[in-house]
């Protein structure tokens, strides 16, 4: 694993077992690598110690990023093995089920971003832009400097 105590940077070590994962293929082209967050919590780091080696890998022609939906093995004009839907819209749709089963209860709060952070290994932007969704159709209203809430059932979407 990782050296804490030794001369080189740990972000510099994650790259390091990341390339070799990459170059001895355990990681193949195409294929998403695991996400700054999975790093994160995998070696005991901060974000932006993940950050950091990411950027490495992506200045190498690696690695590369796409918004929404994850980082993957190789350059941004080779095929990427598709998701299904995007992560964000896999939240949006998790917590839309936890409202229709009444997890979330109207006018109660929804997990925050940083729980979603947590629960799902994304990016922040990722679970803002679920938040977002979910407002825009109605599920979740957002108070300032309180957080989101479910929405009364008579706001909710109709199917």
């Amino acid at each position: 694993m990782l050296d804490h105590d030794g001369d080189t940077h740990l972000y510099v070590q994650i790259a390091d077992i990341l390339r070799r994962q990459i170059l001895d293929g355990d990681l193949t082209p195409g294929h998403a690598v695991p996400s700054e967050a999975e790093i994160q919590s995998r070696f005991g780091v901060a974000r932006t110690t993940a950050r950091r080696a990411f950027h490495m890998l992506r200045e190498e022609g690696l690695i590369y990023t796409v918004q929404g939906e994850g980082t993957f093995v190789g350059r941004p004009e080779m095929p990427r093995e598709q998701r299904k839907i995007s992560l964000y819209q896999k939240i949006a749709n998790d917590l839309i089920d936890r409202i229709r089963s009444g997890d979330l209860r109207p006018r109660r709060p929804i997990p925050s971003e940083t729980a979603l952070v947590q629960e799902y290994r994304v990016a922040r932007e990722t679970a803002r832009k679920a938040i977002a969704t979910l407002r825009e159709q109605g599920w979740v209203y957002t108070v300032p400097q309180r957080g989101s809430y479910v929405s009364p059932e008579e706001n909710w979407p109709r199917d």
